[in-house]
């Protein structure tokens, strides 16, 4: 991937500056490995430096932990002495940023080695050589995220998360009732002004519905004919999230699993292909005939398991899982069935797609969705024939088959020879690395529920 011509890149600058006058500030943002957003924020006059030369960052920024710290077992750390790398802007970015009362824009940017070529550990980059698989296929990747969060309170108790007070009744919701219009109404100036910021940093969010827990709310965005602009979106749109909800003095957690009996927050992608004409290679009116879109299935399904680390990359991600939740389990699809892993909706032949419904909100979009399309693209280059689709509850047809938590999940993916050969081995070692230092983490701390069982009764 080239770097854009500096004069088509400054073009763009002038013209946002010129059009925004009242802009003081430019936050230049780039995604860890943990899909958190890191950058620097510069003032106006920086831009065109910013545009020309780029920034420096550390290399060390694709090895942080989701606290933030180096893993030096990466060797993007120390070893390399923390060294730098160049940060370009990304084309068609710069925008405002509602929230601030200080007239603020954005701008994401990737990283590149200094010489010009891209940085394999950033993970836009890592995406980006998945879908160069489909391009000398001659095939377009349409990709769509729902993303599903919680409204809380920016108090917590005893640092657990608790719904906010509704600004309308002032009480706080008890509600699992999915779809619920009048939940809605209960955050409508919160959720409006989300989806009016989403309108005006050019984030297509066509859609807020109410999900089955108190204050959970998804996102729709509408499909897009580029993948990695898909995650783009997605990831900017968690950041509007948060800060729109701030501004209205609550809290959003997209964490996977933040209350122990209610649903959790997933992160659906919907994919279609498109081929040289522009015509979607899934439309059919009996998906079970089409081949093109069988083996896609087949190829997802059985790359799954040692998917599960870039689907679901933390501690907490496994516990979402459950069948009262619509959470599956175990590699299945099936054709307008939510209970299923992969599921084929088919409302119109033109329109029919595969939703992936296993990952949490938690997962970084890009690499989710490079570990989906590499299992797209096995099944179609190797005509993978998946398992029959599922009729009914799939809970109660298949057993739990996928990982189910995050060391097996690692192990999984260590071991492939498949993702291997769309994911940069090295790569996939240091996001092993980074996990399993956070795992390491987590197991040598003792929970309050240890304490509970334990400190006095045996």
């Amino acid at each position: 991937m080239s770097v854009p011509p500096r004069a088509v890149q400054l073009n763009e600058a002038n013209a946002f500056l010129k059009k925004h006058p009242e802009v003081l500030f430019v936050d230049l943002l780039i995604a860890d490995m943990n899909g958190v957003v890191r950058g620097k924020r510069i003032e106006r006059a920086s831009l065109h430096k910013v545009y020309e030369r780029g920034i420096n960052l550390p290399a060390s920024l694709f090895a942080l932990d989701i606290n933030g710290s180096t893993v030096e077992s990466t060797g993007l750390g120390l070893d390399i002495g923390d060294a730098d790398r160049v940060c370009y802007p990304i084309p068609n970015t710069l925008c405002n940023e509602p929230w601030q009362k200080r007239p603020t824009a954005q701008l994401l940017m990737t990283m590149h080695e200094m010489e010009g070529e891209p940085f394999f550990a950033d993970p836009r980059e890592v995406l980006r050589q998945v879908v160069a698989k489909f391009d000398e296929l001659g095939l377009t990747i349409c990709a769509a995220f729902e993303l599903e969060f919680y409204l809380i309170d920016q108090a917590n108790v005893n640092g657990r998360p608790q719904p906010p007070l509704s600004p309308l009744s002032g009480k706080r919701p008890h509600s699992t009732q999915v779809y619920l219009i009048d939940d809605l109404d209960e955050y409508a100036e919160c959720l409006q002004d989300i989806l009016e910021g989403a309108k005006e940093q050019g984030i297509p969010a066509d859609a807020i519905v109410k999900e089955s827990a108190p204050a959970q709310f998804e996102v729709n965005l509408h499909h897009v004919a580029d993948p990695i602009k898909a995650c783009d979106y997605a990831l900017l749109l968690k950041r509007l999230v948060k800060n729109i909800a701030y501004d209205h003095e609550m809290d959003t957690t997209f964490m996977a699993k933040p209350y122990p009996n209610q649903a959790g927050n997933g992160l659906h992608v919907h994919i279609s292909i498109l081929d040289k004409d522009g015509k979607n290679i899934f439309a059919c009116e009996e998906p079970e005939q089409n081949d093109a879109l069988r083996h896609a299935i087949g190829g997802v399904l059985e790359t799954m398991p040692a998917s599960m680390a870039f689907l679901c990359p933390n501690v907490n991600s496994y516990r979402r899982f459950g069948a009262q939740y619509y959470v599956p389990n175990s590699p299945c699809w099936g054709i307008d069935n939510r209970t299923v892993a992969l599921r084929v909706p088919n409302d119109t032949a033109d329109a029919v797609r595969i939703e992936h419904r296993v990952a949490g909100a938690d997962a970084n979009p890009y690499l989710l969705l490079a570990a989906v399309l590499a299992g797209v693209h096995h099944g179609l280059t190797n005509k993978v024939e998946p398992t029959a689709p599922v009729e009914g509850n799939s809970y109660e047809q298949n057993e739990q088959s996928l990982p189910n938590n995050l060391r097996d999940a690692l192990r999984e993916l260590d071991d492939s020879e498949i993702l291997a050969r769309y994911i940069d081995p090295k790569y996939i070692d240091i996001f092993v690395a980074c996990k399993e230092s956070e795992l390491a983490e987590f197991e040598n701390s003792i929970s309050d529920l240890e304490y509970n069982w334990y400190l006095h009764t045996v």
